[in-house]
């Protein structure tokens, strides 16, 4: 039998700024095979998505770093090659936090934490486990539902809108009958949440004044708004907020790469004078509930209420460079590294 080669791309150091190359180790070592109750997974396609530069620095958070000389972490879909576990056979399509390599081998003390589960290509592509069935819209759906508390005729903001976890919030949100303006960078990206998508509006962040878009497509002002950015986003947002509106603190991707401190919401006081409340949310957090979601999202996805839409980005080599583009919004989509066919 001929003894495969992983593939693996490793953290070398932590960056300071954007990651650049010499943050990255290549490396490879054979494939072993899994014990009593393991799986072995070949990576089929993983996920880029901005909370990698997080988890890429030391400190406390709500997972722990990468280690230096760890292969760095990443959810993935891929397809089980030897398995020992059971629940799990030769050729099943499977999601799991694989990390940025050809092959991922989950000890049976690990299948759990890494969150291996069988998908079904009959719901979605693979790309979208990735997308609107995988992470970010987990993300998106427990965001909108649990924390942003939708009402049918209110109206939310979402910026990031032609992201990953923005695609899925703003499609979820008229879903469900609200008013729906998105924040995205560039003519392209704007002309498609709104024509494709079905937003109401989207604010085109690189091409004018924020405040002045919500001002104008938010006349009645905003009841919900999903971050995904900070920054000064954030604070024209809070300027507009109405009384009782709920902020869903998802991410803050401007604020990622800071050599100095994170700037943090300077109108924060509105949200004592419109008694707002503003909550961050971690997906992880709602992992039981999984199953829910898909189950929801899948039947929009069927009947075409819902779209997604995926950058591919091919190789795993690719990956260093890849990542970029998530930090200068060069993706149109949800930002997907293919691995194998």
């Amino acid at each position: 039998m001929t003894t495969l080669t992983n593939h693996q791309i490793r953290l070398a150091s932590r960056p300071q700024g954007l990651p650049v190359e010499a943050n990255w180790q290549r490396s490879q070592e054979p494939v072993a095979q899994p014990d009593e109750g393991g799986v072995l997974v070949q990576t089929l396609a993983l996920s880029l998505d901005p909370a990698m530069r997080g988890w890429m620095n030391e400190g406390k958070s709500y997972i722990p770093p990468v280690g230096i000389g760890e292969v760095m972490r990443a959810g993935g879909v891929g397809r089980v090659v030897a398995s020992r576990n059971p629940a799990f056979a030769v050729g099943d399509a499977v999601y799991a936090s694989l990390g940025v390599q050809e092959y991922a081998l989950i000890p049976a003390a690990e299948v759990r934490r890494s969150g291996l589960a069988k998908i079904d290509l009959r719901a979605g592509s693979l790309t979208q486990w990735l997308n609107v069935l995988g992470m970010p819209g987990m993300t998106g759906y427990f965001g909108l539902m649990d924390v942003g508390v939708p009402k049918a005729g209110e109206t939310l903001v979402v910026s990031g809108a032609a992201g990953a976890v923005g695609q899925t919030v703003g499609q979820l949100a008229k879903i469900k009958g609200l008013r729906v303006v998105g924040i995205a960078g560039g003519q392209a990206k704007c002309d498609w949440v709104v024509k494709e998508l079905g937003f109401d509006a989207c604010i085109d962040y690189k091409a004018g004044d924020v405040r002045a878009g919500l001002k104008e497509y938010c006349p009645s002002g905003v009841d919900i708004y999903f971050d995904n950015v900070g920054g000064d986003i954030l604070d024209a947002v809070l300027a507009r907020i109405n009384r009782k509106a709920r902020i869903v603190i998802c991410g803050a991707i401007s604020q990622y790469n800071n050599t100095t401190a994170v700037q943090g919401p300077r109108n924060y006081m509105s949200l004592l004078v419109n008694r707002a409340r503003m909550e961050g949310m971690v997906v992880f957090d709602y992992a039981d509930r999984y199953p829910q979601a898909i189950a929801e999202l899948a039947g929009y996805l069927r009947d075409g209420r819902m779209k997604s839409r995926e950058d591919v980005v091919e190789g795993l080599q690719s990956f260093p460079d890849a990542l970029l583009r998530l930090f200068s919004g060069a993706n149109f989509g949800k930002l997907v590294l293919k691995v194998a066919d």
